[in-house]
């Protein structure tokens, strides 16, 4: 009888694995995804670096009121020098072979003969008499290791850090000071992060930060890296040192790997469009160069010194809020009980109004109820209720929008165009978020190309990538549904209205002219003509055949004493061409001209600090400035 058993397997029996389960750090998980962030390759890197320290220095300077003035300093870094920056001897390559650039014999000798063949080709067009093309100059083959170097310095007149602060401020991914409800530029404490982690991928080296408070007698100095796997500053230096100039702000400095031919037009649109929104502040551009003829300087000059309104900090609206951030705030919140919640931590609800809310979600609800007491399926019905529930739209206080006025002179300032027209919208609320839409229309310029230029910001920032399939393109090519994007819409409406009525305007000028023109040029013909008339009613008086009476003969009579002749007839047309054409344009200003440009509201500002000197009269087209 056989037995059933099987044979035994070879395969030793397997050991049960450890936990596979892995925890990454925020700074691990933005470098291992940089391209989130903006650091794609090392050119677009390069850009998204001087943009974020802009932008940083922009609202640390806007945050105490100060007129902006920020230095931006690319400096080319050598191989070579980059070497001995770390410590790294050059050496020359033994194996040539070994590395991706190298021309092999065939690559050569295939070369030789493409640049041969060309050179008999231009010989035979030049015996024939035929145009001679330059010869393309022959492409060197650049390997993966040749890569470029820069060290980007921005230096602001803005608030400053606290000493203390600067190494997580720095050196921690998700660390900030804007997380709070108002507009800004930076939110999410990451931007300047990254440059620093980039530069640790790309050179190894720290980054520099100078930094100085109002009323500091130091200046602090920082030097430092960031632990990535941790997610830890990793302080070099830190320490504080003499102020004798009183500077207040911040000054960064960082290395790291870039590509300044690729991206210069990038970087240079960038900060031409930043001076169009922010023309009350300075920029200073500088590339540095070890060749001379690579230098740039650019200096955006401030044309005003009227800025947008410092936002105010506000509340949650009870129509944005979502589950996590209602027991977030409850977690948080000091207050007792679950009135004294809704009254306090939200936007737009008063007491009377949180009573009748409360009474609303049922009897196992009360004002007195304490508000850390509140169960998992309270809240979720306390979330359904805000969801269905009407509120007033929270106010734009939290905003700081550009301002027709200074989106208007920015425009002028850097484009130069030949008319121009802006619109700034009242605050609109979409979920519980106010927004508020700001619109130029422009024709003509100075360095503009031609067709349709269309300059998209978000919160006051350029956007220079993806220009095809945002709301803003769309919209001024007419490619989407209008009623859903109305406000846009609207605002770019407005522009169109006030740009026709400066054409329609400027043609009639035009035309006035025109026709002044032609009437001062049959001047000369017409008065000829005149006195030939007049002449043969002369010779009529003369003959007898006809006598003239009172105004026709004194006329005759100051033909013939020579009071009258064709230059003082041309004379006196030309005259009269100029008294119509100005009785012309007073009638037509009265009875038109306020219809078509309706008059503007200019708001009185209080003086708000004993030194200030002066009051300012704003409208969207000007601000008229009265010194005391």
């Amino acid at each position: 009888m056989e037995s059933s058993k099987k044979p035994k397997s070879k395969t030793p029996a397997k050991k049960p694995k450890d936990s596979v389960l892995e925890q990454k750090s925020p700074a691990e998980f933005f470098a291992e995804n940089k391209n989130i962030a903006g650091f794609d390759n090392p050119g677009k890197c390069l850009y998204t670096t001087v943009r974020e320290l802009v932008e940083n220095s922009l609202d640390s300077t806007e945050s105490i009121s100060e007129l902006p003035l920020i230095e931006i300093t690319i400096e080319d870094i050598e191989k070579s020098k980059f070497n001995s920056m770390i410590g790294l001897v050059d050496r020359d390559r033994v194996d040539e072979e070994l590395y991706d650039d190298h021309e092999t014999a065939k690559a050569r000798e295939k070369r030789l003969a493409k640049e041969a063949q060309a050179q008999e080709l231009q010989a035979k067009n030049a015996s024939l008499g035929k145009k001679i093309k330059e010869p393309a100059a022959p492409k060197t083959m650049k390997g993966r290791g040749g890569a470029a170097f820069y060290r980007v310095t921005c230096k602001d007149n803005g608030r400053g850090m606290p000493h203390d602060d600067i190494p997580n401020m720095f050196g921690r991914v998700l660390s900030g000071t804007k997380y709070g409800l108002k507009q800004t530029r930076g939110k999410f404490g990451l931007g300047a992060k990254m440059a620093l982690i980039w530069s640790k991928m790309s050179t190894g080296l720290p980054i520099d930060i100078s930094s100085s408070m109002k009323g500091q007698s130091y200046n602090s100095f920082c030097r430092l890296d960031i632990d990535i796997h941790r997610n830890i500053p990793h302080v070099h230096i830190h320490e504080k040192r003499d102020s004798k100039d009183r500077w207040h702000g911040a000054e960064i400095q960082v290395v790291i790997e870039g590509n300044w031919t690729t991206y210069r037009s990038k970087i240079l649109h960038y900060m031409r469009q930043m001076a169009v929104i922010t023309p009350y502040a300075e920029f200073i551009f500088k590339f540095v160069s070890d060749v001379s003829d690579k230098n740039v300087t650019i200096r955006f000059a401030r044309r005003t010194d009227v800025m947008p309104p410092v936002p105010l900090e506000t509340k949650h609206h009870p129509s944005s809020v979502d589950l996590l951030l209602i027991k977030r705030l409850i977690e948080e919140t000091s207050k007792q009980n679950l009135l004294q919640f809704l009254q306090h931590e939200f936007v737009n609800i008063g007491k009377s109004y949180a009573e009748r809310l409360i009474g609303e979600l049922g009897p196992e609800f009360s004002p007195k109820m304490p508000v850390k007491s509140l169960t998992s399926q309270q809240i979720v019905r306390i979330h359904q209720l805000f969801r269905q529930a009407k509120f007033n739209d929270p106010s734009g206080d939290c905003l700081s929008p550009a301002g027709e006025y200074n989106l208007r002179l920015g425009i002028i300032k850097e484009l130069h165009p030949e008319l121009v027209a802006t619109y700034s919208g009242s605050a609109q609320v979409f979920e519980g978020h106010p927004f508020i839409v700001e619109a130029g229309v422009s024709v003509g310029g100075k360095d503009v190309k031609q067709g349709l230029n269309i300059f998209r910001f978000a919160n006051r920032i350029p956007l220079l990538f993806e220009q095809g399939a945002d709301v803003v393109t769309r919209t001024a090519l007419k490619r989407i549904n209008q009623q859903i994007y109305n406000y846009l819409q609207s605002a770019i409406q407005h522009c169109c209205i006030q740009l026709k009525t400066k054409i329609v305007k400027n043609i009639q000028a035009r035309e006035q002219k025109e026709r002044k023109r032609n009437l001062s040029r049959y001047a000369e013909n017409v008065a000829g003509a005149v006195c030939g008339v007049l002449k043969q009613m002369q010779q009529i008086q003369a003959s007898k055949k006809r006598r003239y009476d009172g105004k026709e003969a004194e006329i005759l009579k100051k033909l013939s004493s020579g009071m009258i002749t064709k230059e003082m007839v041309k004379e006196k047309l030309v005259q009269h061409v100029e008294q119509v054409d100005s009785e012309m344009a007073m009638e037509f200003a009265a009875n038109s001209g306020v219809s078509e440009e309706p008059r503007e509201c200019i708001y009185l500002q209080s003086l708000e600090a004993a030194e200030d000197n002066f009051i300012d009269l704003h409208s969207p087209l000007f601000v008229f400035r009265l010194f005391c």
